[in-house]
């Protein structure tokens, strides 16, 4: 039996922020009931795992009547979270796949859900035009990536089909693993990609369903939007491409709207626009990603950049960082490299936090692409850049979800909290549920600003839901019970065994739980460049000077105060550096 292909999978809670280590994979080939089994390493990885996949000659035929990829079923079991079953997972020739979940922590009764991955796209092409929008004073002031998107599992008006949050670059992953080939020539998948990422930002940028009164951004039905199918294998050849694309879209010269790039497979369906198969045949006889895009949509078109990328980092510096690059983008580099391996300890500390671009700075640069399916050159290209980027802001959010201003009572309000409420109640209230929306998405991030919005009902009636409770958007005494059990739940399985005691420690506090962050200060101390403290159990100035310290070092603000925030921070690197 020859072996032409590998599955890898990579297991994140929170939105991609932590890792989960220890996981059991089992990979079932369902034509002959062959099982093996995997377990995840401390990036949450497993190592690749060869596999049999059709000829890739059927991959590039449009009337093959073969299916050009084989199906894999498998079974994800971790402690502390529910079991995946993953059915249809698809391999290509030639092809890395990528199973990348996130895992939900075990609350409640349910332990297990299934997920049945459908056939590509190509195979169940859409049915009819997707509705062009019409540009109208609704529309936003300028183009940004976002940091989220929010897709309805259904047609827009199915209210029984749930809505999912996921990051921008991880929907368009899936999205063109869903609706092509990886197998195609890069060129092809440049231009489809591209006409996928002008499609969602034309959504995102006219709000052409939140003007109609939707809570969602875009559709997973065909006949009305793109093909997005929630917890499905991609590939490393798309991922890749995507890391270095997202940022970009297409437009108009002259106009700043990103163009609605509508498009079909070109076979059983034609259509205006892009021909998705008629792109292979172009990249084969030489046409750039551009030029096939011209090819469909005519001359007067570019690919543009977004004016701004909104929660996912900074702007890419325009040319590589590489061994000898001297910039302040090597430090942002270097500073975000530090941080990201507070969650994922197998990338190599850099101890020179300077302009340059060492060799140091290569070897973590080169670890980290490996971990997140980058080609390990050790080279901050786009790609490179943009990924780092997403993971530092996802990571760092996960931390920071509340600022430190947000303390836990020992008891549950008494207060009934709806829209119009304000306050500190409320503040606690929507810190409970952001943490909680970085392990479920069904409920949408929202803003701790202690005021009682139309977000904060929506993500609030989204939880009653997703607990079985009445969606009055009222917190009452069941809510914030719920929201207790929910938010203790996930913080329990992020691996932080030692919870914060709900009140500041700072200059005048006492007691064991001072002394026992002076210990964790003085053992980081061991590893990062931390002044040791007396463990004496005495918050006084030189404690708060070594909070402050570390608060710099992880890309906190540097208050001297722990507050939850800081202190999950300090027992977390402390976890990491036993």
């Amino acid at each position: 039996m020859s072996y032409d292909t590998t599955l890898i999978f990579q297991l994140y809670t929170a939105r991609d922020a932590l890792p989960v280590e220890g996981a059991r994979v089992t990979i079932i080939d369902p034509q002959t009931n062959e099982q093996r089994t995997q377990f995840t390493n401390s990036s949450g990885k497993t190592a690749p795992l060869s596999l049999t996949a059709p000829d890739v000659a059927i991959s590039l035929d449009p009337y093959a009547t073969e299916l050009p990829y084989r199906k894999y079923d498998a079974l994800v079991e971790a402690d502390g979270y529910r079991n995946i079953k993953l059915e249809g997972i698809q391999v290509f020739s030639g092809q890395e796949a990528i199973a990348s979940l996130e895992m939900n922590p075990q609350v409640g009764r349910a332990r297990e859900e299934t997920i049945v991955i459908p056939e590509n796209g190509l195979l169940v092409p859409r049915t009819r035009t997707p509705d062009a929008p019409e540009l109208d004073p609704r529309i936003l002031k300028e183009v940004f990536v976002p940091s989220y998107i929010t897709v309805h599992l259904g047609k827009p008006n199915d209210r029984t089909a749930k809505n999912v949050t996921v990051s921008f670059p991880d929907y368009i992953k899936n999205v063109a693993s869903s609706e092509i080939y990886p197998t195609w020539p890069e060129n092809a998948l440049r231009a489809n990609i591209l006409a996928q990422i002008s499609f969602a930002q034309n959504r995102i940028f006219t709000e052409w369903y939140r003007s109609q009164g939707y809570n969602f951004d875009i559709t997973n039905n065909t006949n009305y939007d793109q093909y997005f199918v929630y917890q499905r294998n991609i590939y490393e050849s798309v991922s890749r491409i995507v890391d270095d694309l997202f940022t970009r879209y297409v437009r108009t010269i002259g106009t700043i709207n990103p163009l609605f790039t509508e498009y079909c497979n070109g076979t059983t369906v034609t259509c205006k626009g892009l021909s998705q198969w008629g792109t292979v045949p172009l990249a084969q006889n030489g046409y750039t990603p551009l030029g096939i895009l011209k090819y469909y949509y005519g001359n007067r078109i570019e690919i543009a950049a977004a004016n701004s990328t909104r929660a996912i980092g900074a702007s890419y510096p325009g040319q590589p960082l590489k061994v000898g690059t001297v910039s302040p983008d090597v430090q942002t580099v270097k500073t975000q490299l530090n941080r990201v391996r507070v969650n994922y300890s197998a990338i190599p500390p850099i101890s020179q936090m300077d302009n340059r671009y060492t060799a140091e700075t290569a070897a973590s640069v080169r670890t980290f692409q490996r971990i997140f399916n980058l080609a390990p050159d050790g080279i901050v290209g786009r790609a490179t850049w943009n990924r780092l980027s997403y993971i530092y802001t996802a990571v760092k959010k996960l931390a920071e979800l509340g600022g430190e201003g947000v303390t836990l009572p020992e008891n549950r309000p008494v207060v009934y909290l709806q829209k119009g409420s304000q306050g500190e109640n409320v503040k606690l209230a929507q810190y409970f549920l952001r943490v909680i929306s970085q392990y479920y998405e069904a409920i949408r991030p929202i803003d701790i600003d202690g005021i009682f919005g139309s977000g904060t009902e929506t993500a609030v009636k989204s939880f009653q839901r997703m607990r079985g409770l009445r969606p009055d958007g009222i917190i009452g005494p069941d809510t914030w019970e719920a929201l207790y059990e929910s938010y203790f739940a996930v913080t329990r399985s992020s691996g932080l065994s030692v919870p914060y005691p709900g009140y500041l420690l700072q200059v005048g506090s006492r007691g064991d739980n001072v002394k026992l962050m002076q210990q964790y200060l003085n053992a980081i101390s061991n590893v990062y460049p931390q002044p040791t403290i007396v463990a004496d159990g005495i918050y006084g100035e030189r404690t708060a000077s070594a909070v402050r310290s570390f608060q710099r070092l992880t890309g906190l603000t540097p208050d001297g105060i722990i507050g939850p925030v800081t202190w999950d921070r300090i027992v977390a690197v402390r976890l990491l550096i036993r």
